[in-house]
C-alpha cells in the first residue's frame, strides 16, 4: 500500500495518523481521554494506515500544535486575542481558519465558570455590584443557583435585582464578556482554591442525634448562652415533623392531646402516607374520622402554611421531649426503653 500523501485525510484518519506520529507511549495517554466510540473509530483508522509518508506525519503534528497553541490564546485572552497573535505568528487567513475552527466548539455558556463558584463567597464577591450587572450574571445562571443567590442578597438588593430581571432587554455578546472578564478575575483567586465542606449545623445535628439525652441537653444549653440563633436553628433541624413515626404509640398519642386539631390537619396535608397512618392509629375511630374531614375542607393551602403548622406541632414535641413527657429515641444507654 502507497503511503498516504498531503492534506487529503478526513478528521478521523488525521487523529489516526496524529496518534501514529506521536508514538505509543504518548498516543496511549491520549487515548485514555477518549470516550469508547472514538477510541474504536481511530483505531479502525489506524489499523488501515500501514504507511505515512513524513509530509503527512509532519502536517498533522504542525495542525496539532497550531490548534492547541489557538485554544491556550483563547483560554488566557479571548478570540480575538487569539486572533491576534495567530495573524501575526500565520497571517490573517490562516488565523482566521483556526479561529473559526475552534470558536464553534470552544465558547461555553456565558458565566458558565461562576458554577464551580460556592454561592456564600459569590454573593460576597457581587453584591457590591450593579443591580444590573448583578441581573446580568444571575440570568445566564441555573434557576436554583440563581435562587440561593438571591436569597443571600440584602433585602433592598433582591428586590432591585429581581425588578432588574425581568425588565432586561437583550444584551450584547460584548458587554457580557466584558463583565465575565470582570468577575472572573476578582473570582480567580477562590476558583483556584479547592475548598471542602466540613462541619456545619447539619454535621453537628447529626452529631447530636447520636449522642445520650444528657450530652445533648449539655451541647445546646451552652450554644443557648452562647448563640441563641444557632441554638435555635440546631433545634429546628433536630427533629422534622416526618420524625414523628420515630416515636413510640404512647408519645403521640400525649403528643395528639397537646396540639391543636386544626394544626395537625393542616400539617398532615403535606405528610406521606406513613406519617398520616402512625398518627391515625394512634386516635380513636371518631376522632380519626373529625381530622380526615378537617383536612378535606378549605380548599388548597400555602405549603408555607403547612410547614408552619408542622413547625408548630414540632415545638410541641420538643417541649415534651425537655420535659421528659415523651420519648425521642437516641443512641445510648440512658435512652433504652426497660419494662
Amino acid at each position: 500500500m502507497p503511503p498516504l500523501q498531503g492534506r487529503r485525510l478526513n478528521g478521523r484518519q488525521k487523529a489516526a495518523a496524529l496518534l501514529i506520529a506521536l508514538g505509543t507511549e504518548l498516543s496511549s495517554e491520549v487515548m485514555k481521554h477518549l470516550k469508547d466510540p472514538d477510541i474504536d473509530r481511530v483505531t479502525v483508522e489506524i489499523f488501515s494506515m500501514e504507511r505515512i509518508a513524513h509530509e503527512v506525519r509532519f502536517d498533522v503534528l504542525g495542525e496539532a500544535i497550531e490548534l492547541a497553541q489557538a485554544q491556550g490564546y483563547i483560554s488566557s485572552g479571548g478570540v480575538e486575542y487569539a486572533r491576534e497573535v495567530l495573524s501575526q505568528a500565520l497571517g490573517p487567513q490562516r488565523a482566521k481558519e483556526i479561529v473559526d475552527r475552534l470558536s464553534s466548539g470552544w465558547r461555553s455558556d456565558p458565566f458558565d465558570f461562576v458554577r464551580m463558584a460556592d454561592p456564600v463567597q459569590l454573593v460576597g464577591f457581587i453584591q457590591d455590584e450593579r443591580p444590573q450587572t448583578i441581573a446580568l450574571v444571575l440570568s445566564h445562571l441555573h434557576p436554583s443557583l440563581a435562587a440561593s443567590i438571591v436569597a443571600r442578597l440584602d433585602k433592598d438588593l433582591q428586590a432591585e435585582v429581581a425588578l432588574r430581571i425581568a425588565t432586561m432587554e437583550r444584551t450584547t455578546p460584548e458587554a457580557i464578556e466584558q463583565v465575565e472578564q470582570t468577575l472572573k478575575k476578582r473570582l480567580s483567586s477562590v476558583l483556584s482554591q479547592d475548598y471542602s465542606s466540613v462541619g456545619g449545623v447539619e454535621f453537628l445535628v447529626k452529631i447530636l442525634t447520636q449522642v445520650n439525652r444528657s450530652t445533648e441537653k449539655t451541647i445546646m444549653q451552652s450554644l443557648e448562652e452562647t448563640d441563641p440563633a444557632l441554638a435555635e436553628e440546631v433545634r429546628k433541624q433536630m427533629f422534622v415533623f416526618e420524625d414523628i413515626i420515630k416515636l413510640d404509640d404512647r408519645s403521640i398519642q400525649r403528643v395528639l392531646r397537646e396540639v391543636d386539631t386544626k394544626d395537625m390537619a393542616l400539617a398532615l396535608r403535606g405528610a406521606s402516607a406513613e406519617v398520616k397512618q402512625k398518627v391515625f392509629k394512634n386516635m380513636s375511630t371518631r376522632a380519626a374520622q373529625m381530622l380526615r374531614e378537617d383536612m378535606d375542607v378549605g380548599g388548597p393551602v400555602r405549603l408555607r402554611t403547612v410547614e408552619d403548622a408542622q413547625q408548630r406541632i414540632v415545638s410541641v414535641i420538643r417541649r415534651l421531649d425537655d420535659a421528659e413527657e415523651i420519648v425521642i429515641a437516641r443512641s445510648g444507654s440512658e435512652d433504652e426503653i426497660v419494662a
